[in-house]
């Protein structure tokens, strides 16, 4: 995607988060069920066994049809290696994940969110992307906390099909809520250098 038209895109974006807010802040929250996925700077090999093809259907329902149509797709061996499973062109990269590792959805990210995820894995002070990444996470996943960045020890919760904008979102500059909602969008993680905002749903 043309940086001008991502650019038009985040802002657009931002704009209809402002305008739903009133709608947000009346949604039900459940703290118990709070959802989200946390981002792996890739996805893991699910299945020695399993085909690329299946690999490749699964990586892509983790986007809308139109970024995933002409996304990258790449995996990992067992040794941690990247796999390239799909030439992409449009600048967004899917992963097929694991369903058996918590945590490591499928998912759908472009070029800054996965230099996002990239500082995430390596527990730098703060992301290093100079512009907002877009994740998204439409085929569900699993996470640990929906407070912690880091917190590997909660029992799993599930999450259903949700995006992201990844970029250091202030609540207090957006006015945008702090706990998790079934619906609506959320600021995720708030506090950390690592906060972002969570949409629920489909874009």
């Amino acid at each position: 995607m043309f940086r001008g038209g991502y650019m038009s895109f985040v802002k657009r974006s931002l704009g209809l988060l402002t305008l739903s807010l009133s709608v947000l802040l009346v949604s039900e929250t459940d703290p118990r069920g709070a959802f989200k996925a946390q981002v792996p700077v890739q996805s893991s090999a699910a299945n020695a066994g399993e085909t690329t093809q299946a690999k490749i259907a699964r990586a892509l329902s983790a986007g809308p049809p139109n970024v995933s149509k002409s996304a990258r797709v790449i995996d990992t061996d067992a040794q941690g290696k990247t796999i390239v499973l799909r030439e992409g062109s449009n600048g967004f990269t899917c992963m097929p994940g694991n369903p058996t590792v918590i945590g490591d959805p499928p998912m759908c990210a472009d070029a800054a969110s996965m230099q996002w995820a990239r500082d995430f894995k390596a527990h730098k002070p703060k992301p290093t992307n100079k512009v907002p990444g877009i994740t998204y996470m439409l085929a569900g996943a699993t996470q640990r906390s929906d407070t912690d960045p880091f917190d590997t020890t909660s029992p799993p919760i599930q999450v259903g099909p949700h995006w992201m904008i990844m970029w250091p979102f202030d609540p207090k500059a957006t006015g945008l809520p702090v706990t998790h909602r079934e619906t609506g969008a959320y600021i995720m993680w708030p506090g950390s250098p690592y906060a972002h905002v969570h949409v629920m749903g489909r874009p």
